[in-house]
C-alpha cells in the first residue's frame, strides 16, 4: 500500500528520454516591452544577478541603444559564466552588425515572421519566397561573421507550416545545423495536446522539427493570451524541445509570456533530476520586481503571491499547523517565502490559539502553551466573530490587533487573573 504523508513520499515524474533541458530568460528583452514598464541599466543588472543566483543558462537582450549596451557592459563586468548574454536582431545585416559590435556576445536571435499576416501586412513583402530569402540571407550573414544563431520563427501557430515554415527551417538548418529553432506562439494560439496538428499543436510541431527536420536545438517561446503559456512550454519539453524562453512573473506584451517561476518550481519539485536551479531567491526577486519595476503581483499568484503560504480558513490552518504537507504543495523556504497565519471570518480556534501563543511568546520571551478550551481564547474568538457577524469588518485581523487582544485578556484584566485558577482553564493542549 502506498502512503503519501510527506513531500518525500510523492514520486517524481520523468522527462521522456531523460534529455537535458535549459531555460533562456527574456525578462529584460520581451519583458521590457510590457506597456508601462521602463527598465534602466541598474534594474537590468539586478535582474541579471538574480538570474545568476537561480542558475538560468541564458539571457537575451536588445543592443539597439546606449542604455542597452551600458547594461550589457555592467553584466559582463561581473564575469559570471551564467547566464550567457545573447543578442536579438531583426533579419537585416544592420541589426546583426550592432550585435557584433558588442564584445562578449557570441549568439544572437534573429526574428523571422512566418504567418501571412506578418509577412504581407506587417512587413509589406510581396511573397512568402521574399520572406524566406530575407531570413536565409540574415542567418547566413550572422554565421559568416562567427555568431551562434537562434531562428525566432514568429507567429508559427498561425502559419502554413507544411507548405512554408518547415521547408524554411530545413534550409536554415542547412546553413547552421546547430541553430536553435525557436517556435514562437506569438499570440497564444498554441495548444499542448498531442492530438492537435499544425498550426496549433505544440507537440506535433516540436516532434516534426526534431524528428523530420533533424533540429538539435529547439526552443519554445509562448505567450499567455489564452492562459496556456506554461502548459505549452511544458509540452515543448515533453515532446523534444530542450530550451524554453520565459520571463520572470510572465511579464511581456499583452498577457505576457510563460512564467519562469512556475516552470522552475515544477521542474525542481515534481520532475526527477532537476536540482540544478536554486529557487531560494525567487521571493526576493518578486519583491524587487514589484517595488522597483512596478509589477503588481496578485496576492493569489502561484509561487510568489503573498497568499501562497497564507492560511486563514480554520480547517486549512489547523491542518498546516499539524503538518504543512496537508495544504502546502511545497515548503515556503524552497522559494525563500514565509508561512503566515491570518485571522479572518473563516478562522477557528486552532489558528487563533497559534497566533495567541506566538504573540505571548514574543511579549514574554518564554514558551507558553494555551489550551484550546482556555476561556480567554474563547473570549477573543467571540469578540472577533462579533465583528464579522455585525459586518463591521471586511478584512483580516492584524497582528497588532491580536496583540491588543492578548494584552487585554491575558495580561491586564483582573478577570483573567481570577480565571487563571479556574477549573476550565487548561494551559496544556488537550488534543
Amino acid at each position: 500500500m502506498k502512503v503519501y504523508k510527506s513531500y518525500d513520499d510523492l514520486p517524481k515524474i520523468k522527462l521522456p528520454e531523460e534529455r537535458e533541458i535549459f531555460i533562456s530568460d527574456s525578462t529584460i528583452r520581451d519583458g521590457s516591452q510590457m506597456p508601462g514598464i521602463v527598465m534602466n541599466k541598474w534594474h537590468k543588472l539586478k535582474i541579471y544577478e538574480f538570474l545568476h543566483e537561480i542558475g538560468i543558462e541564458k539571457l537575451e537582450t536588445f543592443v539597439f541603444n546606449e542604455r542597452d549596451r551600458a547594461a550589457i557592459k555592467l553584466m559582463l563586468d561581473h564575469g559570471y559564466e551564467s547566464p550567457e548574454i545573447t543578442g536579438w536582431a531583426r533579419a537585416v545585416p544592420a541589426d546583426i552588425d550592432m550585435v557584433l559590435e558588442v564584445d562578449g556576445i557570441e549568439e544572437t536571435g534573429i526574428l523571422m515572421s512566418v504567418s501571412d499576416s506578418h509577412v504581407f501586412d506587417k512587413m509589406g513583402l510581396a511573397s512568402r519566397e521574399a520572406a524566406a530569402e530575407k531570413y536565409l540571407n540574415a542567418l547566413q550573414y550572422a554565421v559568416d561573421h562567427g555568431l551562434r544563431t537562434r531562428a525566432h520563427i514568429e507567429d508559427m501557430t498561425r502559419a502554413d507550416n507544411y507548405n512554408f515554415v518547415y521547408p524554411l527551417i530545413e534550409k536554415l538548418l542547412e546553413i547552421d545545423p546547430e541553430c536553435t529553432i525557436r517556435l514562437c506562439d506569438t499570440v497564444g494560439f498554441g495548444l499542448p495536446f498531442c492530438v492537435v496538428d499544425e498550426p496549433y499543436g505544440i507537440p506535433s510541431m516540436i516532434k516534426h522539427i526534431k524528428n523530420e527536420l533533424g533540429a538539435v536545438n529547439i526552443e519554445t517561446h509562448c505567450h499567455d493570451d489564452f492562459g496556456l503559456a506554461v502548459a505549452n512550454s511544458l509540452a515543448g519539453y515533453w515532446h523534444g524541445a530542450n530550451w524554453s524562453s520565459v520571463t520572470f512573473l510572465g511579464i511581456g506584451e499583452r498577457a505576457g509570456n510563460a512564467e519562469m517561476e512556475k516552470l522552475l518550481i515544477l521542474l525542481a519539485e515534481r520532475v526527477e533530476g532537476f536540482d540544478k536551479y536554486n529557487l531560494e531567491s525567487i521571493t526576493r526577486f518578486a519583491k524587487f520586481m514589484e517595488k522597483e519595476i512596478g509589477i503588481r503581483i496578485p496576492r493569489n499568484k502561484s509561487v510568489v503571491g503573498k497568499n501562497i503560504f497564507a492560511h486563514e480558513s480554520g480547517i486549512h490552518a489547523a491542518g498546516v499547523i499539524k503538518n504543512p504537507f496537508t495544504y502546502e504543495p511545497f515548503l515556503p523556504e524552497k522559494v525563500g517565502g514565509e508561512r503566515i497565519f491570518l485571522i479572518g471570518d473563516s478562522s477557528g480556534i486552532e489558528v487563533l490559539r497559534f497566533k495567541v501563543q506566538e504573540t505571548l511568546n514574543d511579549l514574554m520571551d518564554v514558551e507558553i502553551t494555551i489550551g484550546k478550551n482556555d476561556v480567554r481564547l474563547k473570549a477573543i474568538l467571540k469578540d472577533i466573530q462579533k465583528l464579522y457577524d455585525q459586518e463591521k469588518r471586511v478584512s483580516c485581523i492584524s497582528d497588532e490587533e491580536i496583540q491588543a487582544y492578548v494584552e487585554k485578556y491575558f495580561l491586564f484584566e483582573s478577570v483573567v487573573k481570577r480565571d487563571m485558577h479556574h477549573a476550565d482553564v487548561d494551559l496544556e493542549d488537550e488534543e
